[in-house]
C-alpha cells in the first residue's frame, strides 16, 4: 500500500510518501528539488555514480513515521544538499525549510 500525505512545513508544504512493504516501510518526504528518507537512501551512490544530476538528498536512520523522520537528525546528505547548507545532523525539518527556500529563491 502507498499512501501520500501532505505535510506542512516552514516554506510550504511537503509531501510524504509511505510506501508498505513485506518487512519494512519506506518514508520519504519532498519539497522543491529535493527530500528526505528513511535508512534505505543510499547517499553514497547518489554522491558517486549519480553525481552529475546533482540530487538533493538526506538520510535518517532508524525512523518509523513520518514525525520521526521530520524530527530525526539526518544521518548523511548528498554533496549537492551540503551546497544549501544541510548538513548531517540537521533535523529533517530544518533540511526540508532550506530545500523549499532554496526552490524559492530559484
Amino acid at each position: 500500500m502507498i499512501r501520500l500525505v501532505p505535510i506542512e512545513i516552514e516554506g510550504g508544504t511537503a509531501l510524504g510518501a509511505e510506501v508498505l512493504l513485506p518487512g519494512t516501510t519506506l518514508l520519504a518526504v519532498t519539497i522543491g528539488d529535493g527530500y528526505i528518507m528513511c535508512g534505505a537512501l543510499d547517499v553514497q551512490l547518489l554522491n558517486d555514480r549519480l553525481k552529475d544530476r546533482r540530487i538533493i538528498a538526506g538520510r535518517a536512520v532508524g525512523v518509523r513515521t513520518f514525525e520521526q523522520l521530520l524530527d530525526a537528525p539526518l544521518e548523511s546528505v548528498t554533496d549537492t544538499a551540503r551546497e544549501l547548507g544541510i548538513e548531517p545532523g540537521m533535523s529533517g525539518r530544518r533540511a526540508l525549510a532550506a530545500m523549499a527556500a532554496a526552490a524559492r529563491s530559484g
